[in-house]
C-alpha cells in the first residue's frame, strides 16, 4: 500500500479506491485462507480450531492486527494462526499436517478463479488502474475491487506455498517427501523465520539478487495471465 502512496497522494478518490479494495481483498483473502484451515482441520477429526470459534468466515476472528499492518505497509504479513493438534487427524501427522496446510493456499487459488470469472467472461469490466478511477462507471470500479480481490488471493496462494517455516508450504513439503528427508527439513524450521526475512530483505534492497521475488512474480504473472 505504501509504495503507491507518492502516486495517488495528489488524487483523492483514486487513493479512497485503492485503500478500501486493499483492504477488502486483504480482509476476504486472509479470512477464507485460515477457515479453510479451520475447516479441513475439522473434517480431518480435530476440532480445536472449531471449539475456539475459527470455524467461521468472520474476519475478525482471524485477522491478526500486527499481520495486517505489515501486509498494508510492508507487503507481506499474517493473520491469526489456526490451532490444530496434528495427533486428533484421522489420517496420521504427517498427512493431515500436509492437507490443512495445504487447504489455506489451495482456497486462495479457488476464490481467486471464482473471482475471474466474470471478469474473463466480460461480466465486469476488467479496471486495473487506481488513478482512473475518478472516471470511472460504477461497474469498472466493482471490476477494480475484483481484480484487487483476484490479485491479492494469488499473491498470498503463492506466498504460502513457499517450503520454509512457518508457511504452510514448508507442512505440505514435509509430508510429500520421504521421511529421512522430512527428519531434516524439520530440523531447519527453526531458522525458517530468520531464512524468510532474510530473503525478503535482500530482495528490497539487493534487487538483483531477489531470487524469491523473481520466483513470486513469476508465477504471479503465469497465473494471472491464464485467469484473465
Amino acid at each position: 500500500m505504501i509504495w503507491f502512496l507518492g502516486d495517488l497522494a495528489d488524487n483523492p478518490p483514486a487513493l479512497i479506491a485503492y485503500f478500501a479494495a486493499f483492504v477488502v481483498a486483504l480482509v476476504a483473502g486472509i479470512a477464507f485462507h485460515e477457515f479453510c484451515h479451520a475447516w479441513a482441520a475439522s473434517e480431518l477429526g480435530d476440532q480445536t480450531a472449531a471449539r475456539q470459534g475459527r470455524l467461521t468466515l468472520n474476519p475478525i476472528v482471524h485477522i491478526d492486527p500486527m499481520g495486517a499492518l505489515m501486509l498494508l505497509f510492508v507487503g507481506f504479513g499474517w493473520g491469526r494462526p489456526t490451532p490444530v493438534n496434528p495427533y486428533n487427524l484421522r489420517v496420521g501427522v504427517r498427512r493431515g499436517n500436509m492437507l490443512v496446510a495445504l487447504a489455506g493456499p489451495a482456497s486462495n487459488f479457488f476464490f481467486a478463479i471464482l473471482l475471474a470469472i466474470p471478469l474473463r467472461l466480460g461480466w465486469v469490466p476488467l479496471f486495473t488502474d487506481p488513478r482512473l478511477v475518478s472516471d470511472a462507471s460504477g461497474m469498472e470500479i466493482v471490476g477494480f475491487f475484483l481484480f484487487m480481490a483476484l490479485f491479492f488471493n494469488v499473491l498470498l496462494g503463492i506466498f504460502n506455498l513457499i517450503p520454509i517455516h512457518p508457511l504452510d508450504g514448508f507442512k505440505v513439503a514435509v509430508g510429500i517427501v520421504p521421511r529421512e528427508v522430512a527428519r531434516h527439513l524439520e530440523a531447519l524450521a527453526p531458522y525458517g523465520p530468520g531464512i524468510l526475512i532474510t530473503l525478503l530483505v535482500i530482495g528490497f534492497v539487493l534487487p538483483q539478487f531477489a531470487v524469491l521475488h523473481w520466483v513470486i512474480w513469476g508465477l504471479m504473472n503465469t497465473i494471472l495471465d491464464i485467469l484473465l
